[in-house]
């Protein structure tokens, strides 16, 4: 079931707008509000209520309809689930705008752009474009590929987990609490981000990839978003000195990496299902 699930995803993603009206987070981040207010929750208590219980119901409501009509009805609830687990937003359409200024060789409104939409700041144009490559290779891994990495490995428990962590650490104002969500947060992204780099390696530069992935294989301490960043525009070929169109015709190349990074994913699922 988990890949028909996977593939009902991609489905839902292009011809439906089911991912815009489930991914609402109004009560989530209220609740989270709630508990920071009270300013007496310890952050494993709060990350319990806020992530362990919704986890918690959500594998019990699956263990009592995954025996019900050979699992029909428990089909759905994988769905639903897996897609409220995805990232927020358009990863693509968000550069849009950032794309627009920068072919016009205005560096300020791009940079003005980019802090604004995306959240990034920058000293000069040539490091704007760079951390703009990172933005899409990280919004891309934590928005798809984490996800069905733990949805495929563990189910949609897992995968509702790590989207809530990452909401927590993403909106909490309270510093215990953000601070323990990021670290869990962490250990969810250590095993996928590297099998997204071995990916890389496999459907861009291998040899460039892998000299990389040799120092950063076991590195506990290196962020997620950093090493994924890295190695996709190492995977990618990207010169440390290309010019401003080059560039922006980067963001492009970036995406087909990652679609066909997506692609090598969903072949080896399918084997998997094959085979198991």
């Amino acid at each position: 079931m988990s890949f028909l699930v996977l593939v009902l995803v991609l489905w839902v993603e292009k011809f439906s707008a089911l991912r815009q009206r489930l991914q609402r987070d109004g009560f989530f981040l209220g609740e989270l509000a709630r508990l920071e207010r009270t300013g007496k929750a310890q952050p494993g208590w709060a990350l319990a209520v806020l992530v362990l219980a919704p986890v918690a119901l959500l594998v019990l409501l699956l263990h009592v309809l995954e025996p019900v009509a050979y699992g029909l009805l428990a089909l759905p609830v994988h769905l639903l689930a897996l897609v409220y687990s995805l990232g927020r937003g358009d990863v693509k359409a968000s550069l849009g705008a950032f794309r627009d200024a920068w072919r016009r060789g205005d560096d300020q409104a791009a940079l003005h752009v980019a802090e604004r939409d995306l959240g990034l700041a920058a000293d000069d144009a040539e490091s704007l474009i760079k951390r703009v490559q990172g933005h899409l290779l990280w919004q891309a891994y934590q928005s798809f590929f984490a996800v069905i990495f733990w949805y495929f490995l563990l189910g949609p428990g897992a995968a509702l987990a790590y989207r809530l962590l990452a909401l927590t650490s993403d909106s909490s104002r309270q510093p215990g609490i953000k601070t323990l969500a990021g670290q869990l947060r962490h250990a969810m992204d250590w095993l996928p981000v590297r099998v997204v780099a071995v990916s890389f390696a496999l459907v861009g530069n291998f040899v460039a990839v892998t000299r990389v992935m040799l120092h950063a294989l076991l590195d506990w301490h290196i962020s997620a978003g950093h090493l994924v960043a890295q190695v996709g525009r190492v995977a990618d070929d990207i010169a440390e000195d290309e010019d401003r169109q080059q560039g922006l015709a980067r963001l492009d190349s970036l995406w087909e990496l990652l679609l066909r990074c997506a692609v090598l994913w969903y072949a080896c699922f399918a084997l998997w299902t094959v085979l198991v």
